[in-house]
């Protein structure tokens, strides 16, 4: 199997994002897997300019930024894998705007005039299958503590899927992403650094639940129900964090927020 990862973060390679894909791949090149990460930051891709360039007889499907960009090779490199991981942090409510850009150019991959039902049902236009209907993965990752903060992205990812013919694998979504790696490692991420706390035994089920997800793609090709609730899992450690922060009492929210500052002090 060969996977591709699409590393979204604006920090590159320097992100917890790419740290939380590691674990992933981690697993899946235990599990046989061939694995590459395309990081959109070191590379150069163009807005799309809605142009329909890439809709006109004389030129179907060729976009006009052709040759002047990095986006042919990255659409090369999706074609050619079995699954993709889309890894993207969460900012202002939603992915990175590298991903976006990236998908956003698919527009002049597929003929939309040629009108399709979706296998979901849903009324389309023809894709790429090659490019846009592979089974991937979502991997989301944002610093803040509400279940609010990574939805749209989320949402979106399961929107494409539908749309697009592309099975969703697995969902992955790790908030308090600022406590998410080891403490050692965290001091590649600016402003982290020695604030960072220990690794505790939570984080360190959540390291191993992304490994595990990474060997169940290769296997079964899906991340099963019960290793992304532990990849998913609360890493505040307060007792039922996860349905005490539910509560609309905002005192018990401003107790959380001494509590995280504290955390993030050590």
């Amino acid at each position: 199997m060969k996977i591709l990862a699409i590393n979204a973060s604006l920090r590159g390679d320097r992100g917890r994002t790419r740290f939380l894909l590691d674990r992933l791949l981690e697993g899946a090149a235990a599990a046989g897997a061939e694995c590459e990460v395309v990081t959109l930051a070191r590379l150069k891709i163009n807005r799309c300019l809605a142009c329909d360039w890439c809709h006109t007889p004389e030129h179907p499907l060729q976009c006009v930024q052709a040759g002047k960009d990095d986006v042919s090779d990255v659409f090369a490199k999706m074609a050619g894998a079995d699954l993709l991981v889309y890894a993207t942090p969460v900012y202002v409510f939603g992915m990175s705007s590298l991903l976006k850009t990236l998908i956003e150019r698919m527009y002049g991959t597929g003929d939309v005039a040629d009108l399709r039902l979706a296998d979901s049902g849903l009324m389309f236009h023809h894709v790429d299958r090659a490019v846009c209907s592979k089974p991937f993965v979502a991997l989301v990752c944002c610093d803040n503590l509400e279940a609010e903060m990574p939805r749209n992205a989320v949402a979106y990812f399961r929107t494409y899927a539908r749309f697009m013919d592309a099975p969703l694998a697995g969902v992955l979504v790790r908030n308090g992403g600022a406590l998410s790696l080891h403490s050692g490692q965290a001091l590649a991420c600016p402003g982290a650094g020695a604030r960072m706390p220990a690794q505790s035994p939570r984080l360190a089920a959540v390291h191993a639940a992304y490994v595990q997800a990474g060997r169940e793609l290769v296997l079964h090709g899906r991340i099963s129900a019960a290793t992304a609730r532990r990849a998913n899992q609360e890493i505040v450690p307060v007792p039922l964090f996860g349905w005490l922060k539910r509560l609309p009492f905002k005192p018990v929210k401003r107790r959380f927020v001494t509590e995280a500052r504290k955390l993030m002090a050590r």
